[in-house]
């Protein structure tokens, strides 16, 4: 059973799109150590595909301190508050931090890539067919490149697309898990 003199692991809830100002004030202000496990990915966006950087979750960092420090840490830049139910400030149990940290590192953002598969349904970004949506037919690993099933005029016509040109439509942390959950082991290939 923890005291009021113990360290223990608590989780923050930041302003949106604040986590890294959060997690850099409390640690620079009050000198605790905060944990914000981070992702690097690609998304399509109107200009092409862009390399972004993003919370593992978003609105949220953990923060390592004494209940003594609960009060400073809430006036945070950054910080909205302490995540509680009620009056009750709930710790984040020691062994939850330490999986987490086993595969992120805290200072740099894990890189994920994308599992194109045929089927996949994804979002052209760039070039000639900059917004049509299409379907993975096949990977051309060899020169970097996306077969894929594209509607033109009403007609399925296959196109050959590069592959930083294409970005997976409704991606959510929930299809990235098996991604994530495999991102300590190498694989062979460039997918």
């Amino acid at each position: 059973m923890r005291t009021e003199f113990d360290k223990a692991w608590y989780c923050a809830r930041t302003k949106p799109k604040h986590e890294h100002i959060a997690a850099a004030n409390v640690n620079r202000n009050l000198g605790l150590e905060v944990f914000n496990p981070r992702l690097r990915m690609e998304r399509a966006t109107r200009r092409g595909v862009v390399r972004t950087t993003e919370p593992l979750f978003p609105c949220y960092i953990f923060v390592q301190c004494f209940t003594a420090a609960w009060n400073d840490i809430r006036y945070v830049t950054g910080v909205s508050s302490l995540v509680h139910f009620g009056e009750r400030i709930p710790s984040v149990p020691d062994s939850v931090i330490d999986e987490l940290k086993e595969h992120f590192d805290a200072e740099e953002p894990l890189e994920v890539e994308d599992r194109l598969f045929p089927g996949t349904e994804v979002l052209i970004a760039d070039g000639a067919f900059r917004g049509f949506q299409a379907i993975v037919l096949r990977m051309l690993p060899a020169r970097r490149r996306v077969q894929v099933l594209l509607d033109i005029l009403g007609r399925s016509t296959p196109v050959e697309v590069d592959r930083t040109s294409i970005s997976p439509e409704n991606r959510s942390m929930a299809d990235l898990l098996p991604t994530l959950a495999l991102a300590r082991q190498p694989e062979p290939g460039w997918i």
